[in-house]
């Protein structure tokens, strides 16, 4: 395995770095204020806009997509240092650049599994930024860590599939561009096969019977940059049957398929959470006393900020070697890696921000920082993408099958 960067990768890293710099930074607080001014808390702040027409100049677009067709046809051990880069702003970069959940997920589908007729109606305006999107899986009534406990029914009538249920922490539903929902529910709730009963339909967010009801907050956070975590109703939304994604039966493995590579993307963001709260620790500890000296000489906070870049230099080594071997054996032969960086990077990264927290005092916990927002965003990818227990659960088994 060689981590060092092509040149490439060196080039997109230089001008992305800069971008940021120059553009994403001082625009955090300008977001910050244009907000409080707009008449819909959900709407982009105009300098979202700016940012993104500034990356598409820059050739700083759709990054994520390795296929070139769609996308800048990066490998994954490519993105990763760019995703890495994009997460020390996780509310504005990822936008700025196109590469945000849910739509980096859903356009994923769509170039992998959707009709031409599909791409051209949804990936196409979503590529070029001008729609966004909702992929509705998690449900309210039911543990959805277990993707077959799903009871949204999808039933065929003629030529249309008519869409029932319930779905909450629909990310991206409450933002006014979001035009496009993935739904997940069981086209054959009595089939034998648990994991055969499953479809996606494309169902547009002005279908009758679709009703977006209320944001659902994390942690007190509404996340207006990324459209919010919706409450949805679908009550007997009809849509045709050729906005069926695939094939009937295929939903499991379709969203096998888009987590995969979420999660790394996730893992990958999150270490540059993990770097802005590093270097957000080391300003606070050289510009305050206490006790008769700087934060910087007190022993504990040395000891936290040391413990913090070990971690940061383990996670970032653990995520390089999955995303190698997702590019080298795919996504099946990554899996246990797969799964191991889920588990291990949100939860050391929490560590770390809960230390830069409690460093910033009172700051840590209020808006004048971003800290406390970005503990929200880390906090919950612990249960985002499948929970830590269910992924340790199925990485346990891998690793006894061994002795069986």
């Amino acid at each position: 395995m060689d981590f060092t960067f092509d040149a490439r990768t060196e080039e997109l890293r230089a001008r992305l770095l800069a971008f940021m710099d120059e553009h994403v930074y001082p625009a955090e607080q300008i977001a910050h204020e244009q907000r409080e001014r707009l008449s819909s808390p959900w709407e982009n702040p105009p300098v979202v806009e700016e940012l993104k027409a500034e990356a598409r100049r820059q050739g700083l677009w759709n990054l994520f997509l390795p296929d070139a067709e769609h996308g800048a046809g990066l490998t994954n051990l490519q993105y990763a240092p760019l995703a890495e880069i994009t997460g020390r702003s996780p509310q504005l970069a990822p936008t700025a650049t196109n590469c945000a959940a849910p739509d980096t997920g859903n356009m994923e589908v769509l170039a992998q599994f959707g009709d031409e007729r599909q791409k051209k109606q949804w990936l196409e305006p979503l590529l070029a930024g001008e729609i966004r999107s909702a992929f509705a899986m998690t449900e309210p009534d039911v543990a959805s860590s277990d993707a077959t406990n799903i009871t949204t029914h999808i039933r065929r009538e003629g030529d249309q599939y008519v869409v029932t249920g319930r779905k909450w922490y629909i990310s991206g539903a409450m933002h006014p561009d979001c035009t496009i929902f993935i739904v997940m529910g069981k086209t054959a709730p009595d089939g034998a096969d648990i994991r055969r009963q499953q479809s996606m339909v494309l169902v547009p967010r002005d279908t009758p019977g679709v009703t977006v009801k209320r944001a659902m907050r994390v942690f007190g956070y509404e996340d207006h940059y990324h459209g919010g975590h919706a409450e949805v109703i679908f009550d007997e939304a009809r849509v045709p049957v050729s906005n069926l994604i695939g094939e009937e039966g295929g939903g499991f493995a379709i969203a096998q398929a888009r987590l995969g590579p979420g999660r790394i993307h996730h893992c990958m963001r999150l270490i540059g959470m993990a770097e802005r709260a590093i270097e957000l620790m080391c300003r606070r500890a050289v510009s305050r006393d206490a006790f008769g000296k700087a934060l910087a000489q007190q022993g504990v906070v040395q000891n936290w900020i040391a413990d913090a870049r070990v971690a940061v230099e383990q996670l970032r080594l653990l995520v390089l070697k999955t995303a190698w071997m997702m590019d080298t054996v795919g996504n099946r032969g990554a899996h246990t890696e797969i799964q191991a960086i889920k588990i291990a990077t949100p939860r050391t990264v929490v560590g770390i921000l809960d230390r830069a927290i409690q460093l910033y005092g009172a700051g840590g916990v209020s808006q004048d920082f971003p800290l406390a927002e970005l503990y929200a965003g880390a906090r919950t990818l612990m249960i985002a993408d499948g929970p830590d227990e269910v992924h340790q659960r199925s990485l346990a088994r891998r690793e006894l099958k061994k002795y069986l």
